[in-house]
């Protein structure tokens, strides 16, 4: 493919900064903007910036917005649905499929419109009236915040008790720590079984053949237990479309199409022996899942996204195998606390005790050159001038990199990727080590029993 020009943007936090540093690498022209003044650093060193991304719009052969979020609200959808009016090529989502993640009582219904099972869920905006629903209707719940404050992963509670006392009393302390934000939330019923999601790319018309299926870690320890995260790794492998995609995303394909969507989207879901039952959905990249869908793309990343953009059926390839990504984090990750980040984590030196930077991949991040004047005189790498420079952590969160592995096992692909991290000095780094065992302690066997990974 002739070079072509790409303009990422990002109107919240920065997220997208190492797949548009792998599309600059591939020999395209990049430029990127982040909203976010605490995360303007993030990327510097590894591609071109803008600082106006609506003065570039004309420019660009493709517009990739990285999340649905606009400060504190939904809104690059909107954004892209307009794009694309004005004839712009844009990777991004619709107002309605926004409202998928944003609106978890929409994305049930649309679920349930277009025949797929969903377990029982009801919204509320009132704490006492769940706590009451919980008493009179005793079963171990999921409270899902609704709304900006979702993005508060920890506030996520996962039920234990079979009576759901455990969940009354977080209610009662959620209403008085977080009552005056938390202006909504669901209880759904907790289900057993495999959690696992099912994960396609969408041009506009259709799904792209390959469908990749991955297994979050949201918990911060290994085992799954602490605080939840955003993410601390994922596990995956790609497939066709067999029984679990048909039965989930294969189902949305034509509301997808009338919506006009282009992107990635993610339906999680809980599995067992009788069933497949969605949670949520993310309509927009994942992260750090994108991070490890790119190293397991054999075809270019600009290409693929230039083709799903102009809804050209792209010719995904992928590796055949299975895929391991793992983030490394810094203090206070995952809590804010510019005190404790300042001291431990700020302008952390990244240092490889390799030459190689396969499977490394940037978060949190940025490139730095140190003048002849030493300490003070640093500035961003030139992209331009492939300058190695010094890998230094940037922004406020904590996650300056993700480390994968790939291997015809999902044992191979955890070796490589823990042997890559063996390789990287941070101070105080810390990381999960279990990333991908779920799959080999029994998770695979189970759904392929089930015949869920069989041809649809």
């Amino acid at each position: 493919m002739e070079p072509k020009r790409f303009l990422f943007c990002s109107l919240d936090a920065a997220l997208i900064g190492d797949v548009a540093r792998r599309v600059y690498e591939e020999g395209h022209d990049v430029r990127y903007y982040i909203e976010a003044e605490s995360d303007r650093e993030i990327a510097d060193g590894f591609v071109h910036k803008t600082d106006d991304w609506r003065a570039e719009s004309d420019w660009a052969d493709v517009i990739v917005f990285d999340d649905i979020w606009v400060g504190s609200d939904i809104g690059t959808g909107r954004l892209a649905q307009d794009l694309r009016a004005d004839g712009h090529a844009v990777v991004g989502g619709t107002p309605n499929t926004d409202l998928l993640e944003e609106d978890r009582g929409y994305a049930m219904d649309v679920l349930e419109e277009h025949g797929v099972t969903t377990l029982e869920h009801r919204e509320f905006s009132d704490f006492g009236a769940a706590i009451e629903h919980v008493r009179e209707h005793p079963a171990p719940y999921v409270i899902k915040p609704l709304g900006e404050v979702q993005n508060v992963k920890r506030l996520v509670y996962v039920g234990r008790e079979a009576d759901g006392s455990d969940v009354v009393d977080v209610l009662e302390a959620y209403e008085k720590a977080w009552g005056h934000r938390m202006k909504g939330f669901q209880l759904q019923r907790r289900a057993e079984g495999v959690e696992v999601a099912v994960c396609g790319f969408f041009d506009g018309e259709s799904f792209v053949d390959r469908i990749n299926f991955n297994f979050e870690h949201k918990r911060l320890f290994p085992g799954n237990i602490g605080p939840s995260t955003g993410e601390m790794g994922t596990s995956m492998f790609w497939a066709g479309r067999n029984e679990l995609f048909s039965r989930t995303l294969g189902k949305l394909e034509g509301w997808l199409a009338d919506e006009g969507y282009v992107g990635s989207i993610d339906l999680n879901c809980i599995v067992d022996e009788t069933g497949i039952y969605p949670l949520e959905f993310t309509p927009r990249f994942g992260y750090p899942t994108i991070t490890l869908q790119e190293e397991s793309f054999e075809s270019p990343t600009g290409e693929f996204l230039y083709d799903l953009a102009h809804g050209n059926d792209p010719d995904l390839r992928v590796h055949q195998g299975y895929q391991v990504g793992v983030r490394v984090v810094l203090p206070p990750f995952p809590f804010d606390d510019g005190k404790t980040y300042d001291e431990n984590s700020r302008n952390a030196a990244v240092v490889f005790e390799t030459d190689s930077r396969e499977g490394i991949h940037i978060e949190d991040a940025k490139c730095v050159s140190v003048g002849e004047g030493g300490p003070g005189s640093e500035e961003p790498c030139d992209p331009s001038a492939n300058d190695d420079g010094q890998w230094r952590a940037a922004g406020e969160s904590g996650m300056p990199l993700v480390v994968t592995g790939k291997g015809t096992t999902m044992r191979e692909a955890r070796e490589q990727a823990y042997g890559r991290i063996d390789d990287i000095v941070i101070p105080n780094l810390y990381y999960r080590d279990d990333i991908g065992e779920r799959w080999i302690e029994g998770e695979g066997d189970k759904l392929l029993a089930w015949g869920y990974l069989g041809p649809a």
